[in-house]
């Protein structure tokens, strides 16, 4: 009895801790094996396409500004052209919750999809260092053979070269993703100009290309392990009928040895382990859905070359849901996971629509605080009001605002028109002033005009105080 007891917690041990780190909690190095077949030619498609978007963005310009820009120093994001200050936050606020929702439902319907194939991290790691790990060092055998060496010439050449390879590619890196921060022009300057005229930006450029080469050299699949959450939430974003990479259990238990198989009725696994030497993160799939699973399809392809060389069908290890494996079921395009992508195109509608309609000029009007009305002789009332605007257009604009919906008239202090620079804020103040009988109430709404010249480019609602009928 003690003896199964001890048996089921040995098998059940693996999920004490992750497959990276020992019973006594010191990292072990995962040398994954060179993965080849279908997925993993896919995936090489797919990171070719991700290194072309990645790699032009930064280029591409709409209306003289990039495509794309995430300026947190200066509070200032411009999306597909279109600029964002701090009083767009509202927009960002609902980006980030349907980004939330966005996730749960994709990871509910399609798992870890994104993770395996479109990931940065994933496709830096296996499609660029990785790659240049094996061309270095070779195989993970022979990384393996290479790490318990002793450090004599042919070892110190290939490290050597492998990490000043791995410094290069991350100092390449952080330049495109300084990039998306600051524009291709400031960091042109920082490359081309004397250090001394942007020693902060070069700092940066120091900072970022430490840090990937620290991710990429070293600390490699523990950022999908231990930093990102993505890897943790999966056990509540997921459910039975997720499509997730699965080892079919019911075809392939109980394990066995290929000559065994007649003799004993076993199942199609041969124990070979190959889907365990190519994982990157060190797990072994046959123990079920683990927080380490990136879904990369590595174990598909090595899975399936053993079913080849056996005469065993493909898909012992496959995509599929627990239900399906449970009840011998092929992945199916469900209507659960219909729904799922129906709202998912919703809330990506939802988020367009709200960037195409944005307005290029927006502007706040406050009556001035602490200010009543001002009697404008025997037959005319005035309040004070403020305006702040906000130009997010690539041309200075000159601002009048004009009085629509009531009799009366603006008078602009100083007289002229408020002059907004390119893709900055402006401010000035104005009276409003209204006869007397136009008012009805103690407090009116009024509709002003932002024009252009003669183009209205915004209409804004205000109150205005008057005296109390009697």
């Amino acid at each position: 009895m003690s003896t199964a007891k001890e048996n089921i917690e040995q098998e059940e041990s693996f999920r004490d801790r992750i497959a990276t780190v020992d019973k006594s909690g010191k990292r072990k190095w995962v040398f994954a094996q060179k993965p080849r077949g279908r997925f993993t030619n896919w995936r090489n498609y797919v990171s070719w396409l991700f290194f072309a978007v990645f790699l032009s963005i930064p280029f591409i310009q709409v209306n003289g500004r990039p495509l794309l820009l995430f300026n947190i120093p200066e509070a200032k994001f411009i999306l597909f052209g279109k600029v964002f200050w701090p009083q767009d936050f509202f927009i960002f606020g609902l980006t980030m919750v349907s980004f939330v929702i966005f996730v749960v439902l994709f990871t509910a319907a399609f798992g870890r999809l994104f993770c395996g194939w479109i990931c940065p991290q994933t496709i830096f790691m296996e499609m660029v260092f990785r790659k240049i790990e094996y061309l270095i060092e070779g195989d993970a055998s022979e990384q393996r053979l290479l790490a318990k060496g002793p450090w004599n010439t042919d070892k110190i050449l290939k490290k050597t070269s492998k990490h000043l390879i791995f410094y290069l590619m991350s100092f390449i890196i952080a330049n495109f993703f300084l990039a998306y921060i600051i524009g291709v022009k400031d960091l042109w300057k920082i490359i081309t100009e004397p250090v001394s005229e942007h020693f902060i930006g070069f700092l940066s450029l120091l900072l970022f290309s430490g840090i990937f080469y620290g991710v990429y050299a070293f600390f490699r699949e523990q950022v999908c392990t231990v930093v990102c959450p993505y890897g943790r939430l999966q056990g509540v974003l997921l459910d039975r009928n997720s499509m997730i990479v699965a080892y079919d259990y019911k075809r392939g238990e109980p394990r066995g040895k290929l000559k065994d198989k007649e003799a004993l009725s076993l199942g199609d696994c041969i124990d070979c382990l190959q889907c365990v030497k190519v994982c990157p993160t060190g797990i072994d799939i046959r123990n079920g859905t683990q927080l380490e699973c990136v879904n990369c399809t590595a174990c598909i392809d090595a899975c399936d070359a053993i079913m080849d060389k056996v005469g065993r069908p493909r898909g012992l290890i496959r995509y599929a849901s627990e239900n399906g494996i449970a009840s011998r079921e092929p992945l199916r395009y469900t209507t659960r996971m219909k729904l799922y992508t129906a709202l998912l195109l919703v809330l990506v509608v939802i988020l367009s629509s709200l960037l195409i309609t944005r307005k290029d000029v927006d502007a706040t009007v406050m009556r001035t605080p602490g200010m009543l009305y001002q009697e404008r002789g025997t037959d005319s009332i005035s309040n004070l009001y403020n305006i702040k605007v906000a130009n997010k257009t690539m041309q200075e604009i000159p601002l009048t605002v004009k009085l629509e919906n009531k009799a009366g008239k603006v008078e602009l202090i100083g007289g002229k028109p408020i002059i907004v620079k390119q893709e900055g804020q402006g401010s000035g103040s104005f009276f409003i002033v209204v006869p007397r009988e136009a008012i009805q109430e103690r407090k009116n709404i009024l509709q002003l005009g932002l024009y252009h010249g003669t183009e209205r480019i915004d209409l804004i609602k205000t109150t205005f105080l008057g005296p109390v009928k009697q």
